[in-house]
């Protein structure tokens, strides 16, 4: 503005205005009103300047405010845009993790549901096991009270030192034997009959045992004794299976013999006697032969152990492996001495012998001499 008013009064000095008159020379008062005129006019003219000057400082400092102002409202958008893109970004991890955990919680459930029914299952297989072992259990209880009474019956009515003559009928005086062995029909007969022998026959004596404790043998079953033990270890086991145990249970079927004596030692062998309908016809040979009297004679088959032609009456079973095996007379008697030795030291092992160290040792040597007299093949008519 002052600009322009400037070029406006050059352009009217250059140009003088065609028309008017030239002033003359003013007076001396003309002369100070006209100054006093132009210092006012001046006066104005700045004022107006002045503001004018404010004015457009206010309209330039108001487009800066403004652009500024625009400025910073993009850049927080800008930042809000920011934050809501990593909230968005941060939402979805976030629900990934969700959906993730969601799954495999549904896969924990179902596997723990799953390992609850396993248990379950096998909680009732075992169930099942433990009450059939159980009813086992209580059979062999019931069969091993029945042993145990019938031994104490035995140690009680007959021991070595005075056996019981009425379980023991061969330690009998002859005379004795034959009266009770005797029947007769006719009464008078008969009495003249004994009569007589009574007259002539001189009654003998009885025989009784001479006995002595070897020291070596009784040193090493009072050691076993102390600890009782069905460890071969053992110098009185080891000994009894060198020289009885060992050759009484010596088939010629090896390999059949040592599953017997397994069988045996796990006291897991079952002795059980046959009809002649299930004897093995067919697998072996087998022999039928006319009796006295028109009857039919026993069967002869094929022993199991000793592979020769017997007349099987027995047949053992090892373990529950469900075969059966037909065994001769002689074969059953060494496998039965055998198993009653090893009942007796386990009955000792247990403690339920209730004897003098003595006893024991001599009802240990009796059963001894069973075995021998057995695998020499000694056994009782009966068998």
């Amino acid at each position: 503005m002052i600009k322009g008013q400037a070029n406006f009064e050059e352009d009217s000095q250059k140009q003088p205005a065609i028309g008017h008159w030239k002033p003359l020379m003013p007076s001396k008062g003309n002369k100070e009103e006209t100054e006093t005129g132009c210092q006012d006019a001046g006066g104005v003219d700045e004022t107006q300047s002045t503001e004018q000057l404010n004015m457009s400082r206010l309209r330039s400092s108001s487009v800066e405010i403004r652009e500024k102002g625009s400025e910073f409202l993009k850049e927080e958008l800008h930042k809000a845009q920011k934050e809501l893109k990593l909230k968005d970004k941060e939402c979805e991890r976030l629900s990934k993790v969700r959906e993730q955990l969601e799954q495999e919680l549904e896969e924990l459930t179902a596997s723990l549901f799953e390992e609850a029914h396993k248990m379950v299952r096998e909680a009732n297989t075992k169930q099942a096991a433990s009450e059939k072992q159980l009813r086992e259990a209580r059979g062999k209880i019931d069969m091993l009270q029945a042993e145990v009474t019938a031994l104490k019956t035995l140690v009680i009515t007959s021991t070595p030192s005075s056996p019981n003559r009425e379980l023991h009928p061969q330690l009998q005086s002859p005379s004795k034997a034959g009266f009770r062995k005797g029947h007769g029909r006719n009464k008078s007969t008969s009495s003249a009959v004994v009569s007589a022998a009574s007259q002539n026959v001189t009654p003998e004596p009885v025989s009784r045992e001479c006995k002595e404790v070897d020291s070596i043998l009784f040193a090493e079953f009072q050691a076993w004794k102390e600890s009782p033990t069905l460890d071969k270890s053992s110098s009185f086991l080891d000994r009894i299976y060198r020289e009885d145990v060992g050759p009484c249970l010596d088939f010629t079927k090896q390999e059949l013999s040592e599953l017997v004596r397994v069988a045996v030692e796990q006291n897991t062998l079952t002795i059980e006697p046959v009809a002649s309908q299930t004897l093995p016809m067919v697998k072996v040979s087998a022999e039928e032969c006319g009796g006295p009297n028109g009857f039919r004679s026993q069967i002869v088959t094929k022993c199991a152990l000793s592979g020769l032609p017997r007349t099987c009456k027995h047949r053992i079973m090892l373990g529950d492996s469900g075969n059966y095996y037909y065994i001769s007379p002689s074969c059953r008697a060494r496998i039965t001495a055998v198993c009653n030795f090893f009942t007796y030291i386990r009955y000792i092992q247990q403690g339920l012998v209730r004897q003098d160290v003595e006893l024991m040792y001599w009802e240990v040597m009796r059963l001894r001499r069973e075995m021998s007299l057995a695998k020499l093949g000694f056994y009782p008519s009966d068998m």
